[in-house]
């Protein structure tokens, strides 16, 4: 017998998931989906990062700088820098806090994401709680997946808390969920994290 957190008759936002933490396997299953974690080979671009060259001084100067106990500090100090460089260079929108509601159980604010032509990446910032972060960062992809016309590209998405990254791909055509048991430090992986965020947006 399965257990089920989610009452079928219930209204959910998003953040809900986080609070409530309900078995990520369960709750995948529950929504037709499926979870895998792996160490995930991410598209990584060759282009040269010179342009970004600022940015490991900048967010290592609000490392120290900031006080980093809120979400909205981290949001700000560690994790809006490097989207907002990224977005620049590809000259993309961010939405920030973005409303959706697909139904009673997939609605609620999205941190950020930046949509670039077929290619779309969805972030969520924490203060704390990674796993629990990326529950919710699964149901916001399981969201956008339903939303968005038929297309077979993954959609990829991030879980944050500002100095440490991990990414999740939901895989369109299979309805496979996977969460990236590697984590990308800020500042100290900001390079090969820019090489993937500008493979995937690119």
């Amino acid at each position: 017998m399965k257990y089920f957190i989610i009452e079928k008759d219930k209204s959910y936002t998003f953040s809900d998931y986080f609070h409530l933490d309900p078995p990520i396997d369960d709750l995948l299953d529950y929504f037709g989906y499926i979870y895998d974690r792996q160490d995930y080979a991410l598209p990584k671009t060759d282009v040269g990062l010179q342009t970004f060259g600022y940015l490991k001084e900048h967010t290592q100067g609000n490392l120290y700088q900031v006080d980093l106990s809120s979400e909205i500090a981290r949001r700000e100090a560690l994790i809006s820098p490097v989207l907002f460089a990224v977005a620049r260079y590809l000259k993309a929108i961010v939405k920030i806090e973005y409303p959706m509601k697909v139904n009673e159980q997939l609605k609620g604010k999205i941190d950020y994401f930046i949509r670039r032509e077929n290619n779309l990446l969805v972030v969520e910032a924490k203060q704390g709680d990674l796993q629990r972060g990326f529950t919710q960062l699964a149901v916001e992809l399981i969201a956008f997946d339903k939303w968005l016309d038929d297309d077979d590209k993954p959609i990829y998405g991030i879980v944050s808390m500002g100095n440490v990254w991990q990414f999740g791909i939901l895989n369109r055509h299979t309805k496979i969920i996977t969460q990236d048991m590697n984590l990308f430090r800020v500042p100290a992986d900001l390079d090969e994290l820019l090489q993937i965020l500008l493979a995937i947006l690119g």
